[in-house]
């Protein structure tokens, strides 16, 4: 109001939103933020994130999840890599493996697969880019 900025002005100099992925949407490819992203829909492919990566109750992963932090309360066929703290919460259901530094389960979610914790746990694993390009000199 006294600054000469409209609300949008100053709402769009944040480095960093959160993407959003509403329900009845469906994607198939893989994501890649930096920022934050939500998925209340349908992802058949991997997402990568460098932030917080949340799946509400109504949305479903078909691939991996890599995330510094995530909350997820929905589906996930696939494996799980968060480097901070993995929250599992209502009814999540997870059909993979688990490499996360901390992991916070609630009694109603079904979780079928390996987990693995700690800082060993959530070490950086090579891509397979990186390592055809190692291998090649």
């Amino acid at each position: 109001m006294f600054n000469g900025k409209t609300k949008t002005e100053q709402t769009s100099t944040s480095s960093q939103g959160t993407s959003l992925i509403g329900t009845g949407t469906t994607i198939t490819g893989d994501i890649v933020s930096s920022g934050d992203v939500r998925i209340d829909g349908i992802l058949r492919g991997n997402i990568k994130g460098n932030a917080r990566v949340v799946i509400g109750a109504e949305g479903t992963v078909e691939g991996d999840v890599e995330g510094l932090q995530a909350d997820i309360m929905g589906k996930v066929t696939g494996k799980i890599f968060v480097r901070e703290l993995l929250n599992l919460r209502g009814n999540a259901a997870i059909k993979g493996d688990i490499r996360a530094g901390k992991l916070q389960i609630e009694p109603t979610v079904t979780f079928n697969g390996q987990c693995h914790m700690g800082e060993a746990a959530v070490v950086e694993i090579p891509r397979k880019e990186e390592l055809k390009h190692a291998m090649a000199k």
